[in-house]
């Protein structure tokens, strides 16, 4: 199972597991996790959802092995959600959503908190935003939510350095809202979902709406923005030559 699935006292966690790959999202887990979203949406026993990894990994981002066999392999087939779904999924989730990162967030492992209501993480993780050191261009409007979150020199720093950010610094940011020990990282955070989630989700889900949709048509312009200068990078020669870079220290 690419991702686990644990339902306790309204919270739903959603475990991103694919220990092996530090949790890289490839197109099975785009799936199932934009498919765990939609679902928890809608399931009116759910109030809050927490997502989380094995292993030591939060998410090491998108598979670059996927990504380069998207550009070379002509009989490569997307998931039916796939990273676009995932965002969807994301960007509409009506109800609290936590993140809990235990280890490595590296692209969508990092930016995927500029659409998380609260983020805790663990005192030993990091996070990096790599996209200039592989040519390519920000992903899911981080391009807009990073400012929003954290200022735009603190966005800047993050999107144009592709250098890693340790937990004190996330924190100094405005990235994320606590860090804990390891071992408390879990337990702190469902101590705070079930606080949440002891409240009326009719009230939860107004209080999320009022926070989002002013900014539902930002979100959405600089998706389109950040998809056209992805898609003019992607494979071209920066690209192509740290994928090949990628490719060949992995199979050395």
């Amino acid at each position: 199972m690419t991702l686990l699935i644990d339902d306790t006292n309204r919270v739903r966690t959603l475990t991103l597991n694919r220990p092996e790959a530090l949790n890289a999202f490839n197109e099975a887990l785009y799936d199932a996790t934009a498919e765990a979203l939609l679902a928890a949406a809608d399931d009116p026993e759910i109030a809050v959802v927490v997502l989380t990894g094995t292993g030591r990994g939060f998410s090491a981002g998108t598979d670059l092995a996927e990504m380069q066999a998207r550009i070379t392999d002509p009989g490569f087939t997307p998931g039916k959600h796939g990273f676009p779904g995932m965002i969807d999924a994301l960007s509409a989730f009506p109800k609290p959503l936590i993140c809990a990162v235990n280890g490595i967030g590296v692209g969508i492992g990092a930016t995927i908190l500029g659409y998380a209501d609260l983020a805790f993480m663990s005192s030993t993780a990091r996070l990096k935003c790599p996209f200039t050191s592989l040519g390519v261009a920000p992903e899911a409007a981080s391009s807009y939510l990073l400012p929003q979150l954290v200022g735009r020199q603190n966005a800047a720093w993050l999107l144009m350095s592709s250098e890693w950010v340790d937990a004190q610094e996330a924190l100094r940011m405005g990235l994320v809202w606590r860090v804990c020990d390891p071992e408390e990282l879990l337990p702190e955070t469902r101590r705070y979902a079930e606080v949440l989630a002891s409240r009326p989700v009719s009230s939860l889900m107004a209080v999320k709406h009022t926070i989002t949709e002013p900014i539902r048509p930002e979100i959405a312009a600089a998706t389109a923005r950040e998809n056209a200068h992805f898609a003019a990078l992607m494979g071209a020669a920066a690209n192509a030559a740290a994928l090949a870079d990628f490719a060949e220290r992995k199979n050395s």
